[in-house]
């Protein structure tokens, strides 16, 4: 997706009211007060190890059912709940080679709703994931991966006859990602609406997903479900189309796919890509082709330009914020760190959408994951802590 930073105004940083081109004056005492995350619980391949969880029951058709895993109580008055695939990514050891001339690949877990579970997660916030993996050792891999991360993973789901989803990307001299997916069907496409766990739905501030789960049947009834479960709770809906051609039929049914969803959506993070394909060609960079996309009920469009930074619309007013120039090693999961870093504030304050210069400093903070995350290879490994996010903006001030 897209590569970007900047500075902010996260609840524990005071901001001068001051506003510019440049950035605003952090203050810095402020940047480091104590926060606490705590764990959630987490399910296991050996129910003798663990005698509270049991292994999902499956049927025939790889149903499981939703079981109470004693996970422990948490502070859930800004819980963000990501729904979607949760995979393996095999990034090339070398960059700016195809998929064919790659001569190694090294694993890491990735799947964009996952993805921006632990980037909320990593930075101090409160986020859970529900999907499917396979019941195999990559999807108990991934399973133990969102328990290290502190996401709570009551909502995960495992399939004794499908396996966890793959996916192989690299980014290639000319910058274009290639992609090449292992999915016949994986896991993730067989979750089915009665395995939904609806009282950790109906817990979320904010219900995040994308479009992928929106592909085949039964995930695509059990993602419909979903979201009106947590829009009739009162949660924020967000929505990253997080558009994979390759994964479609075609592209006619893919753009009909993300579009039937668009308008009950209350934030909304798209790229130019995106916008081109949603327009079927129209200029992503003219404003008015991007109003176009704005539907009278959304909140925030946010529209990703990689390095450049983003651009914000809402009723009110729209800017850009600029980016920051970092050495791009590995752009997997950039845009899913930028949907983080603004989730993850949106679900402590959600008035900053009202708030221009407040929601400027949301982004710029927001961009600094991104531009963060490009350093290092994979998604969810290269996702930066609170920490690593402030010191770069500390140090973009100076």
């Amino acid at each position: 997706m897209a590569l970007h930073s900047a500075a902010l105004c996260f609840n524990n940083i005071s901001c001068n009211p001051q506003t510019s081109g440049a950035f605003r004056q952090l203050s810095a005492p402020s940047f480091f007060r104590p926060f606490t995350v705590k764990a959630s619980g987490f399910s296991s391949p050996s129910p003798v190890a663990l005698p509270r969880f049991k292994l999902q029951v499956a049927t025939p058709l790889g149903k499981a059912l939703p079981i109470d895993n004693g996970a422990p109580e948490k502070d859930e008055s800004s819980l963000v709940v990501c729904f979607g695939e949760l995979l393996i990514d095999f990034v090339p050891t070398a960059s700016g080679l195809s998929l064919a001339e790659a001569p190694a690949f090294k694993k890491a877990p990735g799947g964009a709703p996952a993805n921006v579970a632990v980037g909320i997660a990593r930075l101090g916030g409160s986020s859970a994931f529900i999907g499917k993996v396979g019941e195999d050792e990559f999807g108990y891999m991934l399973a133990d991966i969102l328990k290290e991360n502190n996401v709570n993973n009551e909502g995960m789901r495992f399939d004794p006859g499908a396996r966890t989803a793959l996916a192989f990307v690299t980014l290639r001299k000319d910058g274009e990602r290639e992609f090449m997916f292992y999915r016949n069907p994986s896991a993730d496409m067989l979750l089915q609406e009665t395995e939904l766990d609806l009282d950790l739905i109906r817990k979320a501030k904010i219900f995040h997903y994308g479009s992928i789960s929106l592909i085949t049947e039964p995930c695509r009834s059990a993602h419909l479900a979903a979201a009106k479960a947590a829009k009739d709770a009162g949660a924020i809906l967000s929505y990253d189309p997080n558009l994979r051609l390759p994964l479609w039929p075609s592209a006619e049914s893919a753009r009909e796919g993300i579009l039937s969803i668009w308008e009950t959506a209350d934030v909304i993070k798209i790229n130019e890509n995106e916008i081109s394909f949603l327009t079927q060609g129209e200029d992503p960079y003219d404003d008015s082709v991007v109003r176009k996309l704005y539907h009278p009920d959304l909140k925030l469009l946010l529209v990703t330009e990689g390095s450049e930074g983003c651009r914000y619309y809402t009723k009110e007013f729209n800017g850009r914020v600029k980016g920051l120039k970092v050495e791009a090693v590995d752009t997997t999961g950039a845009g899913d760190a930028f949907v983080a870093g603004t989730l993850s504030q949106l679900a402590t304050d959600i008035s900053l959408l009202e708030d221009e210069a407040r929601l400027r400093d949301a982004l710029r903070f927001a961009n600094a994951c991104g531009a963060l995350t490009v350093t290092e290879r994979g998604a969810i490994p290269a996702l930066p802590s609170r920490e690593a996010v402030l010191d770069v903006l500390l140090k973009a001030v100076v």
